[in-house]
């Protein structure tokens, strides 16, 4: 609930927890995993309400370099180092590997994240590839069919030729997914940009900055 409520991370949150900052009903609490009922019970942290924010959406242009994490134990620059005018914790919805550039959302609103990173609800992904070794019409046919990765079969994709490239539009979300849906098929990505999820784009916007999501934007994608 802390987390829904827009504080924080789920890990910041049990953090709290466990330092004893958060109280229910007058009673201190150190378990986070303890039931409660956000209508019925008063929750307090560090003696203050626990109200739930107003729900924001950002969409950032996430430069190659950036880890899409809150901190990094190896000192490398994160997502968060861009946003930081952002005054509410947002979380990303899915991510983007340090090398991989492109459109990015972030939101306290954990339904709207949920629904966007869950495959049943097919929300479009896509992405621009550099593939080292140009691939063959039989290869764009495999990864149209869906191919074999060490977690399972991927769903068929959208594949076409764009100007030396490939674009590939997923329903997935698997980890580093497109990168190996490009070696299954004998090659090797040199570069790695997402432009665009479902109707919304990053075209006009500078990479490393931010802008929040337009209503329309949002109607859109929901």
């Amino acid at each position: 609930m802390i987390s829904k409520a827009g504080l924080g991370s789920r890990t910041q949150a049990r953090s709290w927890i466990h330092a004893r900052r958060v109280s229910v009903n007058g009673r201190v609490v150190e378990n986070p995993d303890e039931w409660i009922d956000f209508e019925k019970d008063r929750i307090l942290f560090d003696g203050k309400p626990l109200e739930v924010r107003e729900k924001i959406y950002i969409l950032l242009h996430k430069p190659v370099g950036y880890i899409t994490t809150f901190k990094d134990p190896e000192g490398r620059p994160t997502v968060y180092d861009l946003i930081r005018e952002v005054n509410t914790f947002v979380s990303p919805v899915g991510r983007l590997d340090l090398e991989t550039s492109g459109l990015l959302i972030l939101t306290n609103d954990t339904q709207f994240a949920e629904r966007m990173t869950n495959p049943d609800h097919k929300v479009a992904k896509t992405y621009l590839v550099e593939c080292a070794d140009p691939l063959s019409d039989a290869a764009l046919d495999a990864l149209r069919a869906g191919v074999e990765l060490s977690d399972g079969p991927t769903r068929p994709a959208l594949v076409r030729r764009v100007e030396g490239l490939v674009e590939i539009v997923i329903s997935e979300g698997r980890n580093r997914q497109v990168r190996r849906m490009i070696e299954a098929v004998g090659s090797q990505v040199v570069a790695l940009v997402r432009p665009q999820i479902g109707t919304v784009g990053i075209e006009g916007l500078e990479s490393g900055r931010w802008r929040h999501l337009t209503e329309r934007e949002l109607e859109k994608i929901r």
